[in-house]
């Protein structure tokens, strides 16, 4: 049997792993990442402002420039240093369910453990190498995986600093769960 189809075990072990490690920080430590997100002021009345505008779920910018030179001119120049910029994530009201967003977390947990664990097959060339070049492979692919896009959006667009340096540290924890359990489960070929 091809080496990928053996490594089930450990690709299944370590997304069940960082799905029990993410939910140990957000439940058992939930003051890590409580201030992620602020509380409007008047929440109910901003609420049913946006909720007056009927706005459909995605994801919107504002102030938006329709193109470059709209984004040059004085009039938009002027509505950017009024502010405030707002970049707002519209959401249907529909469920409060946890359901949903787990299982698609565990789905994308088993993605990562699957691809970081080709990742290794195929740098390792299904030859027996020192464990630890098996866990660097798979530790640094799955973090690549769990962290290194978080930095977009504090470059683009304005997610705290704080709250992408918060997430990636829980990469970090994911990502050596992940590499360990790997390096302990490697097929042998």
């Amino acid at each position: 049997m091809h080496p990928f189809f053996e490594m089930w075990l450990p690709t299944l072990l370590s997304a069940v792993a960082v799905f029990i490690l993410s939910s140990i920080i957000h439940m058992v430590a939930p003051w890590w990442h409580r201030n992620d997100y602020g509380k409007l002021p008047n929440e109910a009345g901003v609420l049913d402002a946006i909720r007056s505008f009927n706005i459909t779920p995605g994801e919107y910018f504002a102030p938006r420039p329709a193109d470059g030179s709209d984004m040059r001119s004085e009039e938009f120049k002027e509505k950017v240093k009024r502010g405030p910029l707002v970049i707002l994530n519209v959401a249907s009201g529909d469920s409060a369910s946890m359901a949903r967003p787990l299982i698609l977390w565990f789905v994308y947990a088993l993605i990562v453990s699957a691809l970081a664990g080709h990742i290794a097959l195929v740098a390792t060339r299904g030859e027996v190498v020192d464990e630890r070049v098996i866990f660097h492979t798979v530790a640094l692919s799955a973090f690549l995986a769990y962290s290194a896009g978080l930095w977009q959006q504090t470059i683009w667009f304005r997610k705290p600093w704080m709250t992408s340096l918060k997430s990636t540290v829980d990469g970090v924890i994911y990502s050596l769960a992940t590499g360990w359990i790997f390096c302990v489960l490697w097929p042998v070929v």
